[in-house]
Order: structure tokens, then sequence, then C-alpha cells
């Protein structure tokens, strides 16, 4: 049968997040070699059946008697998508599911699949009427956390997102590209980084707008000594070594240090690199700027990594809110008198983000520093009444959207 490396790999991915409960990242490399172009092409199949899985499944579900094999399962889930979501056409989304499950062992299921994709071909775009996407989609645990701004959230979650880079100084804008209200640029979803024009003189990075904005609110000064705790990949350690800071990048995992020296060398910028635990690290100095962009949830991602919608569960919070307080107590004893510190999470629990404020300030003795309107006048929509930085997918929804971020700011007297 007709190789076809795109459903295949998007095939393989399903199976390794929604059956192992292996995070998409790590599933990716581990496809099979492949055309570069044939694997982003199935991981974004596979990334657009684990953003709309619940709406997927239940528009299936009136045509199917009982649940298929997995790998059936997923190859239904496959067409589906191209059928509803993905505008392909109805013969190829139908014949390519079909070949799909006779190339992986389940020929006797052809017929069954053939049947339910064209009668959902036929039901065309009234198969979704009735169903609130934005709620089936979405954890209800999950739903339940983002209080209010819940169906915004889910709704920016459940598109492909777009490109944005933070270009060097002077540095042209791709073509294609939209320049943003804070500087980032914006391309559409699906530009393949590598491809524009400039990336391989370092030009610019991949790195989401509201992540951008983060290193920006530390404001570091020219010649200033800056630790950059967590740091890899390296995004927020460019900016700041952009801005002249003297950089000190400590990350506990040397194979991602070793892509934040890759990427530095790329832009040709250089920092001081530490493979190190941060909550363990003696330096035997203090900064006057730190900032910490902590592990965390990362449920301000999911539209660009929209595994975490199945393999995030509550018990995974408490286990990273203490792993921030550490972080929090050392970055606090590395902080010089006088000193900043910048705390942020790509989360958009509230646990991991204000929570951990109110609790650092009672324990350490450090002083809130709210966000002024003119630090974000770019964006002013993310600065909370209590002048921390929050952003999330519902934002700019006119513009594609943005990840969500916390941050806040707290001073050493």
């Amino acid at each position: 049968m007709t190789p076809d490396p795109t459903r295949d790999g998007a095939l393989a991915l399903l199976a390794a997040v929604l059956e192992r409960r292996t995070p998409l990242d790590r599933a990716l490399p581990e496809l099979p070699p492949m055309d570069a172009r044939d694997r982003a092409a199935a991981h974004r199949l596979a990334a657009a059946v684990l953003r709309r899985l619940g709406t997927l499944d239940a528009a299936l579900e009136p045509y199917l008697r009982r649940a298929p094999p997995e790998t059936v399962h997923h190859a239904l889930r496959l067409g589906a998508a191209g059928l509803l979501l993905l505008a392909t056409p109805a013969h190829a989304a139908v014949a390519t599911a079909v070949a799909l499950v006779r190339r992986h062992g389940f020929s006797p299921f052809a017929g069954l699949v053939n049947a339910v994709l064209r009668r959902l071909a036929a039901a065309g775009p009234a198969a979704l009427d009735g169903l609130d996407g934005p709620r089936l989609d979405t954890p209800a645990w999950l739903w339940a956390s983002w209080g209010e701004r819940a169906r915004a959230i889910a709704e920016g979650n459940a598109a492909e997102p777009p490109l944005d880079l933070s270009l060097r100084p002077g540095a042209p804008v791709p073509p294609g590209g939209t320049l943003l209200p804070t500087g980032s640029v914006r391309l559409p979803p699906g530009t393949l980084v590598t491809t524009l024009p400039g990336f391989a003189a370092g030009d610019f990075w991949v790195q989401d707008a509201a992540a951008a904005m983060v290193a920006r609110l530390l404001a570091p000064r020219l010649g200033e000594r800056v630790a950059d705790l967590c740091a890899a990949p390296g995004g927020k350690t460019a900016q700041l070594a952009l801005a002249g800071a003297h950089v000190t990048a400590v990350d506990r995992d040397p194979a991602r240090l070793a892509r934040l020296r890759e990427n530095l060398a790329r832009l040709h910028l250089e920092a001081i690199t530490v493979a190190a635990d941060a909550t363990a690290w003696t330096p035997g100095e203090t900064f006057p700027a730190i900032l910490l962009d902590a592990p965390c949830s990362a449920t301000g991602t999911i539209r660009r990594h929209p595994d975490i919608l199945r393999l995030r569960q509550p018990r995974d919070l408490p286990p990273l809110t203490l792993l921030q307080d550490r972080l929090l107590d050392a970055a606090a004893s590395l902080l010089a008198p006088g000193g900043r510190l910048v705390y942020a999470v790509c989360s958009l629990q509230p646990e991991e983000g204000p929570a951990r404020i109110e609790a650092a300030r009672a324990r350490l003795g450090l002083t809130p520093q709210p966000f002024t309107p003119s630090e974000l006048a770019a964006i002013p929509e993310a600065r909370t009444a209590e002048g921390y930085f929050s952003t999330d997918p519902g934002l700019w929804a006119d513009r594609g959207g943005m990840d969500g971020f916390f941050a806040a700011r707290l001073r050493r007297a």
C-alpha cells in the first residue's frame, strides 16, 4: 500500500499522547525518519485532533454503536478533523483514513471507517450543530479554574496559533510578518521558521508575544549583572543579552542548556551558562536583577501544546507549587539589596501565579512592585488590579491570540 507519512505520523503521535500519555514534544523525535515537511504536517494534524478532541468524538458518536479499537478510533478522528476542521476534500479524508487502518493491521474495520466518515461527510458542517465545542474540548477542572475567562480562553485554545518572532534591533520584518504593538512579529500558522530569510543570520528567534514581554518587564540595564534561572531554551536569555546585560543563564537540564547555547550562537550573543539546579545553586555572589521563569503546568501554552489538555491533572499542581516556592526562596537568597526579581509562569492556574506571590511576600519579606500602566502601555489589558502581568489565549483574539503568562515583580528593601 502507498505510504502516507503525514497520517502515519499523526496516528503515531495520537497513540503516544492518548494511550501512553507521552507529551507531543517527546513523541515527535521518536517518529520514523521522514521529510521535515511531512513531520511538521503530522504534528499539525495530530495537534488539530488534540485541540478539538471532545468535539470530534461528539460528532462521531452518533455513527458508532460501540467504541472501536484505539487505532481505528484515532483514524476516525483524523478523518473527522479533515472533514470538519481542515477543509480536506471528502473523498480524500475518507480514502486516507480507510488506507490508514489497512496499513496498520485493522483491515476488518475498513468498512466501518468508510461508512462512518461518508455519513459524517454527508452531514457536513451540520454535524457540529448544537455542540458546545469550547466546553467539550476543555476538561472540567480547567474550565472551572479559569473562572469568567474560561470560554474566551477555550475559544483561543481551539485555533492553531500563529508564529511569533523576536527581532534583533534593526533586523527587517520577514516577508508576510506583521509587527505587533509589543514589538513582536507575527506570521501565519504553519510558517516554517527555518525557511525565513534571516534565520541563519540570527536576525530573530521564535518567542510568543506574551513570553517576550516577561524579560522586557525586568528592564535590564546596560552592563547590569542578571541571573536568568530555569533559562532554557533561551529566548529570554537572548533578550537580556541584547539589552546589554551580563547574563548568567542557569538550567538543570544539560541537553536543554546545550540547546540554549546553540540558539545564542546562531544569534551571535553571549551569556555565562551554568548547568545546575537553581534551588541549590550557590554562585557566591548576589545579583541586582533576577528573572525566574519557573517550571509550571504550562496551561497557558495549550494552543501550542494541546496534549496538555489530555495529560495534565489537578494532582500535578501541588508538586509544582512546592517547586515554585523553593525556586522563589533560592532566587530571593541571590537577590542583592535593592534588587528586583521578576517571577513568571506560562500558566493560567491561580495557584501558580498570584497565590505564589502572596505566599512569597509573607515568607521572604520581599516587597511587590506593581508594573505601571506605562510599562504595559502596549498591552494595557494585561495589567491586573494588583499591577501583575496576566495574559491568556482569549486576548487579542482579532490578531490571533497569545499564550497565557503571569508575571510579578518583587523588590528587596
